[in-house]
């Protein structure tokens, strides 16, 4: 990527190019010579005098190297004089943020980062850390399917929004999703007559909605309510990350183990019996795989889930706002600086949240840096700049740097737009960084962002 930099810097670089390109064509003249030799020996004719020898096979090996911890680090100043135009574009409303080494924790930049603004999904980076620190990177949900009476099954939710509908051999939207035709194949093989389906979701408690929430979210593709019991994330379309979703996931949940059993008849809601006989299970992803295809693909619904299953893990209620709750405690429990920190839920869907740039910037520091080795599997789940997840369309090349070199989660609400990561230097240097924009359209803010972050990517800064 630096050579394609270098290429286009001036006329003699460009000569330098085109002399490289004539070079390349020569050897494979040469090669495509050699070739013809080759296929007359490999058609068991006499090899003509004069053919090269067949060359060794070439056996790559390839390795992913470790950043080079003795890379130079930019200085404040050049860093500030390399990201004081593009820091106050208009196109960014109110601007705060905070830029980072991670290995000495030194901060670089920043921008009022004390300043409780409008975090969007940044906040997934709180929930993200929290339930990493608060539960066990293996652990695992188990949905089942539980005996009832006169030859009913009871589906109980088991806080696991992955569990996905789509048949064994197909694709699943998250990751080692468990899936209704498995419980369904399990509960065939037990021998049981089934005549109805009912659901259980008495795990979760409390409002299924946010009052800070708009209800025009479902249809628009960014929440369902939250009950225990929910498959495909409550998509109606279960592998378009854009997909509607449904006003009763849990009901959808149902129907579709009737479906897959072959039964007729209105799916009712039910409460298993304390003992009930257990006629099939599946389990969830690991937490650590769960965590990073929320960050990944900034789902909602499974930031919200997985508050809660924090929440209960902790003895605490069912419920969202005891999601939110265990987030903020678990991660003053760990010795985070909360200061400025309101958490209205663990998604970042309502614009009741506030928070810091200070805070998201000294966690990702400290998950690139030392501080938190705990955490650095949440690096796995970071969209990359013009390649995956939220990020997979920005950071287009022909308008600034980055692509491939930078590692962030995404925010975006109407008004809202934010972006903490990591970014890799030109000399070689990890920073880490937390930049919030309130006040401008997304289409406005977020190229504006990129184009800090893209600063920083070119800045040698010393």
């Amino acid at each position: 990527m630096a050579d394609t930099v270098e290429l286009g810097a001036g006329s003699g670089k460009r000569k330098t190019a085109r002399s490289t390109v004539i070079g390349l064509l020569v050897v494979a003249l040469v090669a495509a010579a050699g070739f013809v030799g080759w296929r007359t020996w490999f058609a068991g004719e006499e090899v003509p005098e004069g053919t090269p020898a067949r060359p060794e096979l070439i056996t790559p090996t390839p390795a992913i190297k470790p950043v080079n911890p003795q890379a130079p680090v930019p200085t404040s100043q050049g860093l500030a004089m390399a990201l004081s135009k593009v820091s106050t574009a208009a196109d960014l409303g109110e601007l705060t943020g905070q830029v980072s080494d991670p290995i000495t924790g030194k901060v670089l930049w920043e921008k009022n980062p004390g300043k409780p603004l409008i975090p969007a999904s940044n906040a997934k980076v709180l929930t993200a850390a929290a339930a990493l620190l608060g539960m066990a990177q293996d652990r695992r949900l188990t949905t089942t399917v539980l005996e009832g009476p006169g030859g009913q099954v009871i589906l109980k939710g088991a806080g696991d929004p992955t569990l996905s509908a789509q048949p064994i051999g197909k694709d699943t939207f998250f990751t080692d999703a468990p899936r209704i035709a498995d419980l369904a194949q399990q509960i065939r093989g037990a021998g049981i007559k089934v005549k109805s389906v009912a659901i259980d979701t008495s795990l979760f408690s409390g409002p299924t909605m946010d009052r800070t929430w708009d209800r025009r979210d479902i249809a628009g593709g960014d929440i369902t309510p939250i009950k225990s019991l929910i498959i495909d994330s409550g998509r109606e379309v279960p592998l378009d990350e854009f997909s509607p979703r449904v006003d009763e996931p849990a009901m959808q949940a149902g129907k579709a183990l009737a479906k897959a059993l072959g039964v007729d008849g209105p799916v009712k809601t039910a409460r298993a019996a304390d003992g009930a006989r257990k006629l099939a299970s599946v389990k969830s992803a690991t937490l650590a795989t769960r965590v990073n295809d929320m960050m990944r693909f900034s789902d909602n619904v499974l930031a919200e889930t997985l508050a809660i299953e924090l929440s209960l893990s902790r003895g605490g209620p069912g419920t969202l706002d005891g999601g939110a709750d265990a987030v903020r405690k678990t991660l003053a429990d760990k010795g985070f600086d909360t200061t400025g920190v309101t958490l209205r839920d663990a998604s970042g869907l309502s614009y009741a949240n506030k928070v810091p740039a200070r805070v998201l910037n000294d966690m990702m520091s400290g998950i690139a840096g030392t501080r938190y080795p705990q955490l650095r599997v949440l690096l796995d789940g970071l969209p990359i700049a013009a390649g995956t997840g939220t990020l997979a369309e920005r950071f287009n090349p022909k308008k600034t740097s980055g692509a491939g070199w930078v590692r962030a989660k995404t925010g975006t609400l109407t008004g809202v737009s934010s972006l903490t990561g990591i970014v890799q230097t030109v000399d070689g240097r990890v920073l880490s960084f937390a930049l919030m924009s309130n006040g401008t359209s997304p289409d406005q803010a977020r190229p504006a962002l990129d184009a800090v972050v893209g600063k920083i990517r070119d800045c040698g800064c010393r």
